[in-house]
C-alpha cells in the first residue's frame, strides 16, 4: 500500500496508534526519570524528567487532536476538522516553551548555588534506556508521518527527536560533573537543554501557524499542481489558483476560461472529469474549479506565472 492509496480510516488508525505509542513511552520515561532525578539530584535529569512529563501532556493532546481531525465534515464544519491538528501542535509548542523557561530558571539557580549531583551510574543507565526507547518511537512516528502527512504527529516526532540530544546531554553532564570533577557542568547542560527546547519550539511553530492562517502551499507543491494541470487542454487559461491545507487534507481552487460556445452542461461534465483525475493524482485534495467566460478575470491580483496563456 502506498501513501497515495491510504484511506481516511487507515490514516485515522495510524495516527491514533502513533499517539498511543508516544503516550505509553512518556509514562514509562516519567517513572524511570523521576526515580533517577531523586537519586542523583541532577539538574539535567530534572530537565529531562520535566520534558518527559510535558511529552505526556502533549501526546494526550495529540491523541485527542487526531481523533477530532479524523471526524468527517459536518453541518457546522463543512471543511472538516483537520485544523485540530494545527491547534494541537500549537499547544505543544506553548508547553515546550513553558518547560524550557522552567528548566532554564532552575539551572541558573543550581549553577549559582554550586549544587552537586550523585549516583551518576543510575542516571546514565536510565538515559541510555530512554535513548533506545525514543529511537524506536520516532522511527515508528516517521513511518506514520510518511504515510499520513499528520502535522500533529510530525510535531510530536520533532519533540521526541530533540529528546535524543537531551538524554545524551544528561549522560555527558553526569560524566563531567562526577567523574571529571567539573562542578556546575550539570547545571550548564540543563541551561543548554532549555535553550535547545526553545529553539525547537520556535522551529516547530511555523507549520502550525501556516495552517491556521491558511497559508498557500509550498512553492514546490504549487508548481507540481500547475504542471499537472497543463496536461489538460481544457485548463488552458487557468488563473486565480488559491490553495491551503487543513491537517492532512489539502484544498485547491481556481478559475478557468472556457470557450463561449460551450454549454453549462458541457463545461460541467468536462471539468468534473478533470477534477476527479487531479484528485487521484493529488490524494486527499479537494479541488474546486470555477468557470469564467474566456478572457474574463475577477481579480486584479493574479500572479502572471499562474496564468496559462490560451494557445493561438
Amino acid at each position: 500500500m502506498t501513501e497515495s492509496t491510504i484511506s481516511a480510516e487507515q490514516r485515522a488508525r495510524l495516527t491514533a496508534r502513533a499517539a498511543f505509542a508516544s503516550s505509553a513511552l512518556a509514562v514509562t520515561l516519567i517513572a524511570m526519570k523521576a526515580y533517577a532525578a531523586l537519586q542523583t539530584s541532577s539538574m539535567a535529569m530534572l530537565g529531562s524528567l520535566t520534558d518527559s512529563s510535558l511529552d505526556l501532556v502533549a501526546s494526550l493532546i495529540v491523541l485527542l487532536a487526531v481523533r477530532i481531525a479524523a471526524t468527517p465534515a459536518d453541518q457546522e464544519h463543512r471543511f472538516g476538522h483537520g485544523k485540530a491538528e494545527a491547534l494541537a501542535a500549537l499547544v505543544q509548542i506553548i508547553i515546550i516553551t513553558v518547560s524550557a523557561i522552567f528548566i532554564g530558571f532552575r539551572a541558573v539557580q543550581r549553577l549559582l548555588a554550586g549544587a552537586e549531583t550523585g549516583q551518576a551510574e543510575l542516571g546514565i543507565g536510565v538515559s541510555i534506556v530512554a535513548i533506545v526507547l525514543t529511537i524506536a518511537l520516532i522511527t515508528y512516528q516517521r513511518h506514520v508521518v510518511k504515510r499520513t502527512g499528520s502535522l500533529a504527529i510530525g510535531t510530536d516526532r520533532l519533540h521526541y527527536s530533540s529528546d535524543l540530544l537531551l538524554n545524551g546531554s544528561v549522560i555527558i553532564a553526569l560524566v563531567l560533573d562526577q567523574f571529571l570533577g567539573l562542578v556546575g557542568a550539570d547545571a550548564i547542560f540543563g541551561l543548554l537543554i532549555a535553550l535547545w527546547l526553545l529553539w525547537g519550539a520556535w522551529s516547530a511553530s511555523g507549520n502550525a501557524l501556516h495552517q491556521l492562517m491558511d497559508r498557500e502551499w509550498p512553492d514546490e507543491l504549487r508548481k507540481r499542481f500547475l504542471d499537472a494541470c497543463k496536461d489538460y487542454p481544457e485548463l488552458e487559461g487557468l488563473h486565480d489558483l488559491r490553495t491551503r491545507s487543513s491537517g492532512t487534507h489539502d484544498f485547491a481552487q481556481f478559475h478557468v476560461w472556457v470557450p463561449a460556445d460551450w454549454t453549462v452542461q458541457e463545461a460541467h461534465d468536462r471539468l468534473d472529469a478533470i477534477e476527479e483525475e487531479l484528485q487521484q493524482r493529488f490524494p486527499n485534495t479537494e479541488i474546486l474549479i470555477h468557470v469564467d467566460p474566456e478572457g474574463q478575470t475577477d481579480r486584479e491580483t493574479l500572479l502572471p506565472s499562474e496564468i496559462t496563456e490560451k494557445a493561438e
